[in-house]
């Protein structure tokens, strides 16, 4: 069935048009309307996606009787699937797509370069994301979900997406992403670095990634401060830099973020710790005004079109945020302080990135490195032979780049 979307407000009523006079307040959002028919009749809802992906151009309701191979056609080309049968059994059809989708190896030469199985790998996997993604679900406006069997991921939901104007429709797999964030919100990740806050763990909200790579954490932790009483702390994410610079001895951190997710996030995180009266959370693209004796900043480390909410974290394209940080460095820095760049070296290791080019950046910015620390990285893919690239994933170096004025 062809599909329609507006940008306009939702007015509350399932099958009538909605309302083109814009909204009462800037907080009610301003979603896709999606227009699909079924049983004969018009229906509408919103659209709803964290990542931004776009409505499907076509929605088929379908239920429990179609079978995986179908689903798998349709959802390939473009046909967005709304489910109307048993919720366990939508679970269990996803899983058998995502079977089918495993099934297809990502297509190299034999030999190919790092580089060229790095972008194929890209590739198959925004595709695979597409394709897993046509299955929808669907929402009340309180995000109740209206099937049988179905999970009440209403806290879930509401903490990823907010309060929403009306019913809506959202993929079954990225619900299951919102479910897992949930918990890890729930529960939080331990970070050993900051056993003297009275609360040493990290609460990651959906849509901002965790810490669960401790080896950046540990190089912050274990590397000499220089005399410093401000630090600014560039795309501060969860907020666990800002909160260990903080905890070892700096009296006034400011933590910047362009993400409204991640200045949400490192908020509550600093004020779990207990250190909100110490660290200060301003959005900003990178800097904020004025100079500070440290300036810290993990950016993403892979060249590369983030394709998902949290790829943002490790891909960026062109790495337009470690060229922003370099060239903005200069001026912001006190005399004698230290810009502190922490960076893998995938990059270079996968043929995206050479060493000799990110020391020409540095030297192009006006800048020095006065020294470095490193350490290896200790997650699971690290250590997956499995993996095409484990070549460069085995080999993978951390490392902490202490920078001053040329």
């Amino acid at each position: 069935m062809a599909l329609r979307t507006t940008g306009l407000p939702y007015n509350g009523a399932m099958n009538s048009p909605p309302d083109p006079s814009p909204p009462e307040s800037s907080a009610q959002p301003t979603l896709p309307i999606v227009h699909w028919t079924e049983a004969g009749q018009a229906q509408q809802a919103f659209w709803q996606s964290a990542s931004a992906n776009p409505p499907p151009r076509q929605v088929l309701p379908v239920d429990d009787r179609i079978k995986a191979a179908e689903a798998w056609k349709l959802a390939s080309e473009g046909t967005a699937l709304l489910w109307r049968g048993d919720f366990q059994n939508a679970r269990q059809l996803l899983q058998a797509m995502a079977r089918r989708a495993e099934r297809k190896p990502v297509k190299t030469e034999p030999g190919a370069p790092l580089r060229e199985i790095f972008h194929r790998q890209r590739q198959a996997q925004a595709q695979r994301a597409r394709t897993l993604g046509m299955l929808l679900l669907p929402f009340a406006a309180d995000h109740s979900i209206p099937l049988r069997r179905a999970v009440d991921a209403r806290a879930a939901c509401d903490q990823a997406y907010g309060a929403m104007p009306g019913p809506y429709l959202a993929s079954l797999r990225e619900l299951q992403g919102v479910i897992g964030a949930y918990e890890w919100r729930r529960k939080g990740v331990e970070i050993p670095e900051l056993k003297g806050c009275i609360h040493p763990r990290i609460h990651p909200h959906y849509g901002v990634f965790s810490p669960i790579r401790g080896e950046y954490v540990a190089l912050v932790a274990n590397t000499p401060l220089p005399k410093a009483d401000l630090a600014f702390d560039i795309g501060t994410g969860t907020g666990v830099l800002a909160a260990l610079l903080a905890q070892r001895g700096i009296a006034r951190v400011i933590a910047t973020d362009n993400a409204p997710r991640a200045l949400a996030c490192a908020r509550d995180n600093l004020e779990r710790l207990g250190l909100q009266q110490q660290v200060e959370v301003v959005a900003a693209d990178l800097f904020p005004p004025g100079q500070a004796d440290l300036v810290l900043c993990n950016p993403p480390w892979l060249p590369a079109r983030p394709v998902a909410l949290l790829d943002h974290a490790v891909y960026d394209t062109d790495g337009n945020m470690l060229r922003g940080f370099l060239q903005g460095l200069r001026d912001h820095l006190r005399p004698e302080g230290q810009g502190w760049l922490i960076l893998s070296d995938l990059a270079e290791l996968l043929g995206l990135r050479t060493r000799a080019e990110l020391l020409e950046m540095i030297d192009a910015s006006g800048l020095t490195v006065l020294g470095s620390s490193a350490t290896r990285p200790r997650h699971g893919r690290a250590f997956d032979a499995a993996d095409p690239l484990h070549a460069a994933r085995s080999a993978e170096v951390t490392t902490l780049w202490r920078l001053g004025v040329a």
